[in-house]
């Protein structure tokens, strides 16, 4: 890989991590409900998850989905079940200032495993393989997570500030249950794509 290239993908990367899309508001609305410290293991599940995912499908797992296209399918109907339950979540979350028994963000684990039924973190991720990793060995395939994990921390830690300082805006619980479904609402906008209506 060039340098050209490179950096070609870093500004890919910044970009598309940067822009609204299902993790994004998630977090946005994690800060907003849970506060940043709470939120971290979600940030770095999505960070992380999203390298291993890149690298992971990069490396192979996309052969084997050519090979069986039906995986696409089951692939899209998980991803938008399971979105609409997270927007159900987001919908009826709790506030920050509630017992945490009445709810809590999601988990490290959690968010990683999320990357692999987001329409948007597959669109990235296959984009970034076509365009710009396709011809490339395991070490810059590697090189390649790395700069997307390392993009995207400050792009979802901006995402959950944002969604932090709102918290001063949503103290009452009438404006709280009003940001919470119009996240969920765009969450499930973000199906969209996904979904080609």
């Amino acid at each position: 890989m060039t340098p050209d290239a490179l950096l070609a993908l870093v500004l890919f990367a910044l970009v598309s991590s940067s822009t609204p899309g299902p993790n994004n508001l998630m977090l946005m609305a994690s800060g907003a409900n849970f506060g940043f410290a709470r939120t971290i293991p979600h940030m770095l599940g999505i960070s992380i998850g999203f390298m291993v995912m890149l690298f992971a499908v990069g490396a192979g797992l996309i052969q084997i989905f050519d090979r069986f296209p039906v995986i696409y399918t089951l692939l899209k109907i998980a991803s938008v079940v399971y979105m609409l339950w997270l927007a159900w979540k987001i919908a009826h979350a709790a506030p920050v200032t509630k017992k945490a028994n009445a709810g809590a963000p999601m988990t490290f684990f959690q968010a990683a495993a999320f990357q692999w039924v987001n329409p948007k973190a597959w669109a990235m991720a296959l984009t970034a393989i076509t365009v710009y990793l396709g011809e490339a060995n395991t070490l810059w395939l590697a090189v390649g997570a790395l700069v997307f994990a390392v993009t995207n921390l400050p792009s979802v830690s901006l995402w959950t500030v944002a969604g932090q300082q709102l918290q001063r805006v949503l103290t009452n619980p009438h404006r709280l249950r009003i940001y919470n479904w119009s996240m969920a609402a765009l969450l499930v906008l973000s199906l969209y794509p996904v979904l080609g209506i």
